[in-house]
């Protein structure tokens, strides 16, 4: 991937407080294309410690035809997850933090109406 570093604690995604963690269910709706059965898209992320963190993407979306991605932690899945926005740069997905209190917004009501949808 890339050598982004994100910074994950108590709260995620610039500091907007929310809970994916406990909410979010993945089944055979996943829009992402993967074989989740077969295959894992792990990243590894720094959190504000410094310290490594694995992160599973188990979700992607689109608000304003731009692609967001949902991240759970891999090794405690009931944990917040994350939402970065993926841009692609040189032909590699390249992660980025939502700073914008705008686009932050748009981004929680699409994630919002999907878990709607997966029920």
């Amino acid at each position: 991937m890339s050598d982004h570093k994100h910074e994950h604690g108590g709260e995620c995604c610039g500091g907007h407080g929310h809970n994916h963690g406990h909410s979010h269910e993945h089944g055979d709706g996943c829009s992402c294309g993967h074989d989740h059965e077969h295959e894992e898209f792990v990243l590894t992320l720094t959190n504000e410690q410094g310290e490594d963190v694995e992160m599973v993407l188990v979700e992607t979306f689109d608000v304003a035809d731009k692609l967001y991605a949902l991240l759970l932690e891999r090794e405690n899945p009931e944990a917040d997850g994350i939402i970065l926005r993926m841009e692609e740069e040189d032909e590699e997905m390249v992660l980025y933090n939502i700073e914008d209190e705008a686009e932050w917004k748009a981004v929680e009501q699409a994630y919002n109406e999907l878990l709607a949808k997966q029920g």
